[in-house]
C-alpha cells in the first residue's frame, strides 16, 4: 500500500462508533464490505430472555422447566448480551445473530420470540398479509418487518439455510460461522462474508458444575473476565489472516467495538481490492 494512503488512514481516525463506518479513511469506502473487519453481536437478543417461558435448549433440561430456579439458571448462563439492540447499533455493533422460535402451542399463528435457552419477552408479529407464505421464507419477512428502518439503511440478513439461489434469489445466501474450533484457515474461503466467533461455550459435561454453581456468577461476568485477552490475541492476528464479522458476547464491553473497527486501520490490515 502506497505510503500517502497510510498516512490517510493516520490522520482520520474513528472517533465515534455510533457511525465509525462513515469515519473510515476514503480508500475503504469501496472496497467489498467482506473486506473490512465488522464487530458484531453474538446471540444478540439473549439480554431479554423471559424466566418465564419454558426452556427449549439444552435438551437435557427441557423436563425441568417447571422449576422457577432451573429456569432462572438457565437465564445467567444463555444471556450472552446485556443491552439492548438499540445501544448495541449505537455502540457500533453492525452484524447482529437472532435465533427465532415459534412458542408450542401459541393461540397466535403469527407470533414468534427470539430465544436462547428460554424464549425473550420480545415478539415478532408477522402482518396478516404474510401468514399465508410458506414457513420457508417466513423468517426473511419477519426480519425484514422488525429490523428495516428505511431506504437509506441496507441490511444484509443471512440464514443457517443454504436456499436454493433460483428458487428464492431475494434471500442472502449463508454466512458461515466458524467457532473457534471449527476453523481451518487452509479450507476457508475468503470470497464473501464470513463470520469469526469469539464467543465462549461452556462444557457439555459435568465440568459445567464448575461454572454454573456459582451462585454469585454468571455468564457475562466470566466473558469480562476473559474478553481482554481474547482480544489481544485477536491484534495479534492482524494481517495474519484474513478478518471479517466478528462477533462476541457482551459486545458493548471492553473495548471490543473499537479493538475490532481500528484493525481496519492498522498497519498490517488485509484489505484487497
Amino acid at each position: 500500500m502506497a505510503m500517502s494512503a497510510l498516512k490517510s488512514r493516520k490522520r482520520r481516525e474513528v472517533t465515534s462508533y455510533s457511525d465509525w463506518m462513515s469515519q473510515l479513511p476514503a480508500e475503504l469506502h469501496s472496497i467489498h464490505l467482506f473486506k473490512l473487519i465488522i464487530p458484531g453481536s453474538h446471540d444478540s437478543m439473549s439480554y431479554d430472555l423471559d424466566v418465564n417461558s419454558s426452556i427449549i435448549e439444552p435438551e437435557r433440561l427441557k423436563r425441568f422447566s417447571k422449576f422457577c430456579c432451573v429456569r432462572k439458571m438457565v437465564r445467567k448462563w444463555a444471556m450472552t448480551q446485556d443491552e439492548t439492540i438499540t445501544n448495541q447499533l449505537d455502540a457500533g455493533v453492525r452484524y447482529f445473530d437472532l435465533r427465532i422460535a415459534r412458542k408450542r402451542n401459541d393461540v397466535n399463528p403469527t407470533r414468534l420470540y427470539f430465544y436462547h435457552g428460554l424464549y425473550t419477552r420480545t415478539d415478532v408479529e408477522v402482518k396478516k398479509e404474510m401468514s399465508e407464505i410458506t414457513p420457508k421464507i417466513l423468517p426473511l419477512l419477519i426480519i425484514h418487518t422488525y429490523i428495516f428502518r428505511g431506504k437509506s439503511t441496507m441490511w444484509l440478513i443471512s440464514y443457517d439455510v443454504n436456499y436454493p439461489s433460483n428458487q428464492y434469489p431475494e434471500i442472502w445466501s449463508k454466512i458461515p460461522y466458524y467457532y473457534g474450533n471449527s476453523m481451518n484457515p487452509l479450507e476457508r474461503t475468503i470470497r464473501g462474508f464470513f463470520v469469526c466467533g469469539l464467543n465462549l461455550t461452556l462444557p457439555d459435561n459435568a465440568r459445567i458444575l464448575k461454572y454454573i454453581l456459582r451462585l454469585c456468577d454468571n455468564f457475562p461476568n466470566v466473558i469480562h473476565r476473559s474478553l481482554p485477552r481474547i482480544l489481544q490475541w485477536v491484534k495479534q492476528q492482524a494481517g495474519k489472516i484474513p478478518m471479517n464479522i466478528i462477533a462476541s458476547d457482551i459486545a458493548t464491553r471492553d473495548q471490543f467495538v473499537p479493538t475490532i473497527v481500528k484493525l481496519n486501520t492498522s498497519k498490517g490490515a488485509m484489505h484487497e481490492a
